[in-house]
């Protein structure tokens, strides 16, 4: 059967906190099983034995539209360049350096694959109008497992302060393209708690763009922390953090195995989340005697007016400890909206907890979940 309008029993919210998680008593794991779209379930299958370790960004079954706001931007004329046409030149403190400078930064590492393995964080400086990093398809970033590897926050006063509102201003942009980002580890970082192994956002307005993550981690415990991958706060406006044709795998954070973030807005587009786990316990708020955390295996947000949109997109193999084994969705006051289209879930286990009707699936917000030509099971 195809999903075409949701139909999830409605959910009960309780006012006391008790023993066990509090989402842990709103819903039930769910038992439906829905029939998977032959376009979708070949872009999730497995990879062939001799496939290269790192697949290929993105859903190459994916169509959704992509809005121009949502697209890579032209870097034939950067305004920096890290390297000088070998991969020796192609140094950590050449990235952190360009990526403080700021602008539309690209590589000269040679003709073939490089890893940069960042010895620190690159930190982009709030002075930056934009911030483009474009890897030509043929350069990662690795953390080395030790640091997280592109850290952005307009209220970081050692980053400087531009305005009197940081939590809502319009700069800098940051913008991400043809790169892959490994090794990234938030654990241990102060700021928000650990979160956001590869790329911390906080302000401004970020994009994600043809891009990979693989293999990153943020803090193993904990409410409310997370991400992986990426891990986003206050954008501009409200206006969405997008991410296009883009692969998150193997990502490990007590939440939000790829993406995270609080009352922000996100628009996935043609991605491929695969093999991500949120492995925290106790949920939020935390039970007595536990940690917190273990929700959404992929996706974990939170907060109150926000939409979150999946569109050619498949979500499989991913795993939470707790509640939404792919989407964990709570929206506070229950006006935010999930929206899926066009895209599969498969396979993603909630051992504690998910939405009736929705595998995979934990969601509290403004009316049911909006599932459109997609499948879940």
């Amino acid at each position: 059967m195809r999903l075409a309008s949701g139909a999830a029993a409605a959910i009960t919210v309780l006012a006391a906190a008790v023993a066990v998680p509090v989402y842990a008593a709103l819903a039930h794991p769910a038992s439906v099983t829905l029939a998977a779209s032959s376009v979708a379930a070949q872009a999730a299958a497995p990879a062939a034995p001799g496939m290269p370790a790192a697949p290929a960004a993105g859903n190459p079954a994916g169509h959704a539209f992509v809005p121009a706001a949502a697209r890579a931007v032209n870097t034939s004329h950067p305004t920096r360049v890290v390297g000088h046409g070998t991969a020796a030149s192609c140094t950590s403190r050449a990235v952190v350096a360009a990526v403080a400078k700021g602008g539309v930064i690209t590589f000269s590492c040679g003709r073939g694959p490089v890893t940069i393995k960042l010895t620190a964080t690159a930190t982009v400086r709030n002075t930056s109008r934009r911030v483009v990093l474009d890897g030509g398809g043929k350069v990662t970033l690795s953390g080395g497992g030790a640091r997280r590897i592109l850290y952005m926050n307009t209220c970081d006063a050692h980053q400087v302060w531009t305005t009197s509102h940081c939590q809502d201003q319009a700069n800098p942009q940051l913008i991400v393209q043809n790169l892959t980002f490994t090794g990234g580890n938030a654990t241990g970082h102060d700021i928000d708690g650990g979160s956001g192994g590869a790329i911390f956002a906080r302000g401004g307005r970020l994009k994600v763009i043809n891009s990979r993550f693989i293999g990153n981690r943020c803090y193993r415990t904990g409410p409310d922390l997370g991400g992986a991958a990426i891990r986003a706060l206050s954008e501009y406006r409200g206006e969405p953090v997008y991410i296009v044709h883009s692969t998150f795998r193997g990502g490990v954070c007590s939440n939000g195995g790829a993406l995270s973030s609080i009352g922000v807005s996100w628009t996935v587009l043609n991605s491929v989340m695969t093999g991500n786990k949120a492995i925290g316990w106790g949920a939020n708020p935390a039970s007595n005697g536990t940690p917190g955390g273990g929700s959404g295996g992929a996706i974990y947000t939170d907060g109150d007016q926000y939409t979150v949109t999946v569109s050619g997109t498949v979500i499989s193999g991913n795993h939470a400890r707790e509640g939404g084994g792919a989407i964990f969705f709570v929206s506070d006051n229950r006006t935010g909206t999930l929206r899926i289209e066009h895209s599969a879930l498969h396979h993603n286990p909630s051992a504690g907890f998910e939405t009736a009707g929705y595998p995979g699936i934990f969601f509290l917000g403004r009316g049911k979940p909006i599932v459109l030509d997609s499948t879940l099971s």
